[in-house]
């Protein structure tokens, strides 16, 4: 059923779904500081799969415990030991292969940028560069990965402008917030809800997060 969002919904929506992913995991993304931004990237690679928030969660913090965090310290720990420490997180469903993608995303990273994304960022010509680079770091950088992983970069890099993952249309459509389909298109409309009706001490960020929440709550229910 799709309905209109009212001011007091939307600033409950927000403050119950829209803590930002990297704030869960105590990454500072805002520092625009290369360790912690290598930290959000492999999480974002973790939120890429199929796979439950708390599986994700757990996952990270087993990588935290290992001290498995940056470019260098995931090539230096070898597949056998990444498959481990997936396994240990339950990331079962997905350990070889993420552990493939692991090696070779960061492998190219420390290739083509010395192990630097904020490097990267900066050799980006705009926003729709900067996404095609990342995709280039390794097959499974895809678009999910990509949009997970700069939505919480709005406001640290100047080029990250990423579309709406389809979870956050699928939500932003059933709330009645926009009617398109075209990520670009919707992106606009959200913008311009999100500044027609903002909500106290959250951004733009928490706004999108929230959405992504609620999508996956909706299709969960749908499911069952």
């Amino acid at each position: 059923m799709v309905f209109t969002l009212k001011k007091q919904e939307l600033k409950a929506l927000v403050q119950k779904l829209g803590q930002r992913y990297s704030e869960v995991l105590g990454i500072n993304v805002d520092s625009g500081n290369d360790t912690e931004i290598s930290k959000w990237f492999l999480a974002a690679i973790l939120y890429g799969a199929p796979i439950t928030e708390s599986s994700v969660l757990k996952t990270y913090r087993c990588f935290e415990k290992h001290k498995v965090l940056t470019p260098n310290k995931i090539i230096e720990t070898g597949w056998q030991r990444l498959v481990e420490i997936l396994d240990e997180g339950s990331y079962t469903r997905y350990d070889y292969k993420t552990a493939d993608k692991l090696l070779l995303v960061m492998s190219n990273l420390n290739q083509k940028y010395r192990g630097s994304l904020n490097r990267l960022h900066q050799k980006a010509t705009d926003s729709t560069d900067l996404e095609k680079k990342l995709k280039e770091l390794g097959k499974g950088i895809g678009e999910i990965t990509v949009s997970i992983f700069l939505r919480e970069l709005r406001s640290t890099w100047t080029k990250a402008d990423p579309k709406p993952t389809p979870l956050v249309i699928l939500a932003a459509r059933n709330l009645g917030i926009t009617k398109n389909e075209n990520p670009e298109h919707a992106l606009a409309e959200l913008r311009t809800f999100w500044k027609q009706n903002p909500v106290k001490n959250k951004t733009f960020v928490n706004f999108e997060t929230a959405l992504l929440r609620w999508g996956k709550d909706w299709r969960r229910k749908k499911q069952h």
